[in-house]
């Protein structure tokens, strides 16, 4: 680590700010020292907030069907070896209720974009879980809606919302998504749900293809900017079945220091430790915990649905990433110095 990137992360956990050509830098001048450093700072960052507490949420993957063709996903339109499902209402309402009994008290509806579940659908469900579970937090990741939609989710009870930026500069994400997805497009939708009072989650790749260290850099500025409640972020993982199949996966370790990086900018936020990190190395989950992530999402999907729901080649669905397991990754937890909260855990 060069004396530079040690001045720039002591500068960013002083100010919680850079400038591009900074970020650049620190991207750049990544080694296992400089991540091991920036760890350290994060930790603390995030310890002054939260403690030792990692929250958990229970993830239900409510659909596969999914009308958008981005070219890096398994559950694209156009992938004919796709397994498609949609839970019924009841499936999900009982997903809730074998979660709360495991003591998770945020319930994640997960899906690709699936016409079926309009606002007739989706608001009678979203109230009658916060009906039955009043001490529970319900948080969407469902794609791109018009804000009316948003708004409406939201009036029927749902708190958060996670919308993945994929990447902040333009011709990135034209690369990687079909010409029927606009970037202008997804930035609105990041901005209705802050505007509306939504906890906002963003979030990005990292090793996609054609990606470069100015992307990332963008990526970190755009954080500090939009200044989301939680960003999530993981190393791509190609899928066969998709143009990108050969391609490399990103760097675990690179990860952690973006997620050290992005817990020095706004120590409060909401960081998960991915599936992806997990996917990639046995010890992912902790490596994220350890670089200052603070969450975990199990998943609480039916079984048979799990092993459909493939955005990526070899995706966890069992072992501490099943909600049935909340006592191993527990004990994964407390071996790292960390302890799992069966609370909302709201940010701060």
């Amino acid at each position: 680590m060069t004396e530079y990137t040690k001045s720039l992360i002591n500068t960013l956990e002083k100010n919680r700010t850079l400038t591009e050509s900074e970020y650049l830098s620190l991207i750049d001048g990544y080694t296992p020292d400089a991540a091991k450093y920036a760890g350290e700072l994060a930790l603390k960052a995030k310890k002054a907030f939260y403690g030792d507490a990692v929250f958990i949420r229970g993830l239900i993957e409510i659909s596969n069907i999914c009308k958008n063709d981005c070219k890096y996903c398994g559950i694209r339109k156009s992938n004919r070896n796709c397994d498609r499902y949609r839970l019924t209402r009841e499936d999900i309402l009982s997903c809730c209720s074998h979660g709360y009994r495991l003591g998770f008290r945020t319930f994640v509806l997960q899906g690709g974009e699936d016409g079926y579940y309009t606002d007739d659908v989706l608001c009678p469900l979203i109230n009658e879980i916060k009906s039955r579970f009043p001490d529970c937090a319900v948080t969407l990741s469902l794609g791109e809606r018009s804000k009316e939609s948003y708004l409406a989710l939201y009036e029927a009870g749902a708190d958060r919302y996670l919308l993945r930026h994929e990447t902040a500069t333009k011709e990135h994400y034209e690369l990687l998504h079909p010409t029927s997805l606009s970037f202008d497009e997804r930035m609105r939708c990041l901005f209705d749900l802050k505007e509306i009072g939504y906890q906002v989650g963003c979030g990005f790749m990292v090793g996609s293809p054609g990606q470069e260290s100015r992307h990332l850099a963008r990526d970190l500025k755009f954080v500090e900017e939009f200044s989301p409640q939680m960003c999530g972020i993981g190393p791509f993982i190609p899928h066969k079945d998709t143009e990108y199949s050969s391609f490399t996966a990103g760097s675990v370790e690179l990860t952690c220091y973006l997620l050290s990086l992005i817990r020095l900018i706004k120590p409060t936020i909401l960081l998960p430790a991915t599936t992806a990190l997990g996917t990639l190395r046995e010890n992912g989950r902790e490596m994220g915990i350890l670089a200052g992530a603070n969450v975990v999402m199990p998943n609480l999907s039916p079984e048979e649905a799990k092993a459909k729901y493939t955005l990526y080649n070899n995706k966890l669905t069992s072992g501490a990433e099943s909600a049935e397991a909340l006592e191993t990754l527990k004990s994964r937890m407390k071996a790292i110095g960390a302890e799992i909260v069966c609370a909302r855990g709201d940010a701060l």
